[in-house]
């Protein structure tokens, strides 16, 4: 395939209207029929349908730049040529690359990346989606992606999970942007600067809180009451330590839902046995629900939660260190 790239101007501006004396004047040359091939044109932002005719005349894609403005004006879409990546085949009526330029037949594929996922794994799904090495997004998060000031220039928690456009040419850096701009938009919505301050947090602890949340619920039903229990365990004096197996495990790279003994006793900062209050950042990278739920915790005097059935997401909660001893001896029991 070849990829076309076409100059930017003004779509269906001043290069459509000054060819539009041709229909009249001059009968174009053109091809029959769908044409053969393969050729890939890029409509670029802003590019008008004199520089998209020029181009297809250029790579044979039509015989004239005259006939497809004639095709394009016959058809009614002078102005409605949109940007992106279109599959065309060479030597084609000037009517049928019309019809192939329908924003409907853009080349596109969309990915999914659910709520909960470590930037890591961001990388890999998205290297497995695209053929671009995984490196090259941890490499490209490096970089000026649209995080926040507050992430101090670290994309974990700032990569919004949901489903993306990926057009056959984004690069990496344009990938990570799209997710930091949906966060960035997501956030705003939740006055997250305001919220946090009502809070008495900072912006970057509420999205770490979030991702707790995210990590620990069984359900969105659940992350109210996970990020009370976080809220309730800090408010005590003096403050209890979380505790979180989540935190602990990705202090460690690992997954699982219950840390044992040597694990809870690593040195890691992000190993809330040990350590006082949250983490230095993000564990994960939080859906709005778990943003919402951090915001606006629910209600309740909890202190302790067990998922005592993982399979069905099932999550308990109680204020009671002896009922908590009890559901935990509840999962251990699920596990052997």
């Amino acid at each position: 395939m070849i990829a076309i790239v076409i100059i930017v101007g003004i779509l269906g501006g001043g290069g459509y209207l000054g060819y539009r004396w041709i229909n009249d004047a001059v009968t174009a040359d053109d091809y029959t029929g769908q044409g053969s091939g393969e050729v890939t044109i890029v409509i670029e932002e802003g590019a008008s349908a004199g520089d998209v005719a020029n181009e297809l005349e250029k790579e044979d894609v039509v015989a004239s730049a005259r006939a497809f403005v004639q095709a394009v004006d016959a058809a009614g879409k002078g102005g409605s040529l949109q940007p992106g990546h279109y599959q065309m085949r060479k030597q084609m009526s000037a009517a049928a690359a019309v019809t192939l330029l329908d924003p409907d037949k853009r080349l596109r594929d969309s990915l999914t990346i659910p709520e909960g996922y470590r930037a890591t794994r961001v990388y890999d799904t998205l290297a497995k989606a695209t053929g671009i090495p995984a490196k090259e997004f941890a490499d490209a998060a490096k970089g000026d992606i649209g995080l926040p000031s507050y992430a101090k220039g670290k994309a974990e928690g700032f990569l919004f999970p949901a489903t993306y456009e990926l057009p056959p040419d984004i690069t990496p850096a344009q990938i990570l942007t799209k997710m930091t701009d949906r966060y960035n938009e997501t956030v705003e919505k939740l006055d997250l600067n305001a919220e946090a301050k009502r809070l008495g947090f900072t912006p970057m602890q509420i999205i770490t809180v979030a991702s707790i949340v995210q990590a620990e619920s069984g359900t969105p039903d659940d992350m109210g009451k996970v990020a009370r229990v976080i809220y309730n365990r800090m408010a005590r004096s003096p403050a209890m330590k979380l505790q979180m197996d989540s935190t602990t495990m990705y202090g460690l790279n690992k997954y699982g839902i219950a840390a044992t003994f040597e694990e809870t006793e690593s040195k890691s900062p992000y190993n809330t046995y040990r350590v006082e209050g949250l983490p230095p950042g993000p564990i994960a990278n939080p859906g709005d629900h778990a943003i919402e739920a951090a915001l606006k915790p629910a209600k309740g005097d909890w202190l302790f939660f067990v998922t005592t059935d993982p399979k069905n997401g099932i999550t308990e909660f109680t204020a009671s260190e002896a009922e908590f001893v009890r559901l935990r001896d509840k999962f251990h029991a699920t596990q052997n």
